[in-house]
């Protein structure tokens, strides 16, 4: 996937716009907000690197799924999204652990994130609707699946999330927070290989890593480094 998408830039909170210098924290290498901060579902899922045909294909026709299984911050629910994009009629359902489970809406197909977390009793009237089914899941659920006559599909996430994928899932996030025109920073691959080889394969942690490392550089009037920048006084230092 070598196409850069584009993200609709709304308008920062006017507190945001006239702070220090009279300007963005970050308008001083071309962004109008810290790229790796929270992003919004549709966001998520438009800068999503994701083989979304793949994954389609295999909730194709009733009683079809597609299982991701993986640790936190494997991808899981970035896939969700994009799947959720990608098909007009479906619907997305995140499992709260704080929370009982609610009623869950119909889709098709019908995507639950967090689904080991379902009621035995849900899970089995879900299954018997035949809907197809996204599942994202720490817990394997094949068994249950397929005793409702489901063919599954699994995917086991995380070794695939490599520099390469961090790389371009990165400087996707930089440029969609692009100020205007002009160059922007860039994540290098050194640096990339540098990320996966403190984090792994955990995207999540990589990305709570780059936030900070960018908001330690608020305000700053350098070169945008993303690894090992810790602001002492004013300055900033490797």
């Amino acid at each position: 996937m070598n196409s850069t998408p584009s993200v609709d830039r709304p308008i920062p909170p006017l507190e945001s716009r006239h702070g220090h210098r009279g300007g963005l924290p970050w308008a001083w290498c071309n962004l109008w907000r810290n790229p790796f901060g929270e992003l919004t579902r549709e966001e998520r899922a438009e800068l999503a690197v994701v083989d979304v045909a793949e994954l389609a294909a295999g909730v194709q026709g009733e009683k079809a799924a597609v299982q991701l299984i993986g640790d936190c911050g494997r991808g899981k629910t970035t896939r969700m999204l994009a799947l959720w994009r990608h098909f007009p009629d479906a619907s997305y359902v995140y499992l709260d652990e704080d929370l009982p489970c609610g009623a869950i809406a119909e889709g098709n197909p019908l995507l639950i994130d967090e689904a080991q977390r379902l009621p035995r009793k849900v899970m089995h009237r879900i299954f018997a609707v035949g809907l197809p089914l996204v599942l994202a899941t720490h817990r394997d659920l094949t068994r249950a699946l397929k005793k409702a006559g489901y063919r599954v599909t699994t995917y086991h996430l995380g070794d695939t999330n490599d520099a390469r994928l961090v790389l371009e899932s990165a400087n996707r996030r930089i440029e969609a927070s692009r100020l205007g025109p002009g160059s922007v920073p860039n994540l290098s691959l050194q640096d990339a290989n540098e990320l996966v080889s403190r984090f792994g394969s955990d995207i999540r942690g990589i990305e709570g890593y780059l936030y900070e490392q960018v908001q330690n550089q608020a305000y700053s009037d350098g070169e945008m480094r993303f690894v090992d920048c810790v602001r002492k006084g004013r300055g900033l230092y490797l």
